[in-house]
């Protein structure tokens, strides 16, 4: 059986590692063991960061609902407690939309708090 070369093959593996590695700074863009190095990290960090993405976004949600609220006389806490006895099962992306974008309807949903707060 004749001897086979992995030229083809081995150049595009390496290839396909650098063209991920594009734009890295130093040696990580050229060298391929350095290169796959970082690749390899940062395939790492990009899927945990994926993850930690869904966390980041409930913060900032809740931190735009508690300005809101306290702009109505609540904290955050209790908007959601009064929100929670009155049934109204609303996520906490569509609750900052609204104190974003429909401050009327987000002053209903306060009042409604406020209501079943004092009972």
């Amino acid at each position: 059986m004749p001897r086979t070369k992995g030229g083809v093959v081995s150049r595009r593996r390496r290839k396909r590692v650098l063209v991920l590695a594009k734009g890295y700074f130093g040696s990580k863009h050229t060298l391929f063991r350095t290169a796959k190095a970082q690749v390899m990290k940062s395939l790492t960090y990009a899927y945990a960061d994926r993850r930690d993405r869904k966390g980041n976004f409930r913060k900032l949600w809740i931190t735009r609902i508690n300005a809101a609220a306290r702009m109505n006389g609540l904290s955050y806490s209790k908007l959601m407690y009064g929100l929670k006895n009155a049934n109204i099962d609303v996520n906490r992306k569509m609750l900052s939309e609204l104190a974003i974008h429909d401050a009327a309807s987000f002053t209903v949903l306060c009042e409604t708090a406020k209501t079943k707060l004092a009972k």
